[in-house]
């Protein structure tokens, strides 16, 4: 555990961000073991599928890490300013509220998971491995709200060492069912089912085995195990813009994905790999976000007003250079990386995805800046505002892809994206200037 409350700033913050980066680069993999798993054991219909549980379930995880997201920068105050008994009592609060959440979440997966195939066309026999795929992920999901719950909790102590270690023992447990029930047993796509949930219940008991080990004052005692109705409204406070706003950042991704698939099978496929490109690239500006979170919320905690902001202006400053650099090798490297993914030099997809890369990557560094100032708002416990910058990037974002990909192919999905950027860091920047305070308890 570490308290970020007092030492070098702009050491703590790569402290905490290089296992993030890590984390998330890890996740990566974690999403398409199953994949190739069931591609490989199970046939063409089920890696199929697995494709189309991927559209579906990672909404329902985005809304899940989006309120765990809400429950670390309250307990990360708590943590800050030292007062354990708090810092109990909401541990207890947002498990109990996030449990009755998820529990309601599960229960409207499942009741509406056979209109929602049907509202994306999911072919018939895709459609039937898919419902048995995620009628297992949604009964389960009380495994990934704990998952996420558990890593909250080390983040907002600023463990981000240990959330990593957890991550990395999930994907290899993953690993290891799915090929123990996929390839060995036969069991198809539910045991690629039971194999995500049962390597993310391993995690859990572990991590929570290290807290009460590690830091056993952090987990609560039967005299804590009572909900608090003014922590209970300060957490559904928190947790249910944050639930928006990462899921309506998907949700804005789905219908960009939308207009990208009028454009037919070669733009899909160069928009899917310059999006696993993407994906590697956003992990250092997501981990920076996370780490200017946590680092400004236990010092707002604090009462150290200066200090957070100089993290900020650290952080910040960081991650401007970070975004450069990124920019710089995703705009020299974009032919290269999609021939790679592609698996050839030429054809429509490969211009496609590369002129989408050379485009986007002249925006970066706005992406970045953002992703500061998202960690500064959050931090502070101001989470409207995020969420209202994200609204209007996302709106204007799908507005012009759709009026515009006809025309100019993928990169009229880039350009969008990036003027997309550049409204809402200047909205957030505009804020941060007139009202730069922490939000009112």
């Amino acid at each position: 555990m570490k308290n970020l409350t007092s030492g070098n700033i702009q050491r703590q913050l790569v402290s905490l961000a290089l296992p993030l980066i890590m984390g998330n680069i890890l996740q990566q993999f974690y999403n398409t073991i199953d994949a190739l798993v069931v591609g490989r054991y199970a046939g063409p219909a089920a890696f199929a599928a697995i494709g189309v549980s991927g559209t579906v379930m990672n909404l329902f995880v985005f809304v899940i890490n989006g309120f765990c997201t809400g429950i670390s920068i309250i307990l990360a105050q708590f943590y800050g300013c030292g007062d354990q008994r708090s810092f109990r009592r909401e541990y207890f609060t947002s498990l109990v509220s996030g449990a009755a959440f998820t529990a309601a979440l599960s229960l409207s997966g499942i009741l509406l998971l056979s209109p929602i195939l049907r509202m994306i066309r999911t072919p018939g026999e895709v459609a039937v491995l898919a419902r048995t795929y995620l009628m297992v992920i949604f009964g389960g999901l009380a495994a990934t709200f704990l998952y996420n719950f558990c890593s909250a909790v080390l983040r907002a102590a600023g463990d981000t060492k240990a959330a990593l270690l957890f991550l990395a023992i999930a994907v290899c447990s993953n690993l290891a069912l799915d090929l123990l029930f996929v390839a060995v047993l036969g069991t198809g796509i539910p045991g690629a089912a039971w194999a995500t949930i049962l390597s993310q219940g391993i995690s859990v008991v572990l991590c929570l085995l290290y807290i009460k080990c590690k830091a056993p004052g952090l987990m609560f005692c039967r005299e804590d195990a009572a909900v608090d109705p003014s922590l209970l409204k300060r957490t559904w406070a928190y947790c249910s813009v944050t639930a928006i706003h990462q899921s309506s950042v998907y949700i804005g991704k789905m219908l960009v994905q939308g207009s990208v698939n009028t454009l037919g099978t070669d733009v899909i496929a160069a928009y899917t790999a310059a999006g696993r490109i993407e994906g590697f690239a956003n992990s250092f500006g997501d981990s920076g976000s996370a780490s200017v979170s946590v680092f400004i919320a236990q010092n707002i905690g604090n009462r150290d007003k200066g200090r957070a902001r100089k993290g900020f202006l650290t952080g910040v400053s960081m991650l401007s250079g970070m975004g450069v650099l990124c920019s710089l090798i995703m705009y020299l490297t974009a032919s290269l990386a999609m021939s790679f993914m592609l698996g050839t030099g030429q054809g429509t997809a490969f211009s496609e995805g590369t002129g989408y890369l050379k485009v986007i990557s002249c925006f970066y560094v706005l992406c970045f800046i953002g992703n500061g100032l998202v960690g500064y708002f959050e931090g502070n416990g101001r989470v409207t505002v995020p969420i209202i910058g994200a609204t209007m990037h996302i709106t204007l974002r799908v507005i012009l892809s759709w009026l515009f990909v006809r025309s100019a192919g993928l990169n009229a999905v880039a350009l969008a994206t990036g003027i997309g950027w550049l409204l809402a860091v200047s909205l957030w920047w505009v804020v941060y200037l007139v009202s730069p305070g922490p939000a009112r308890r």
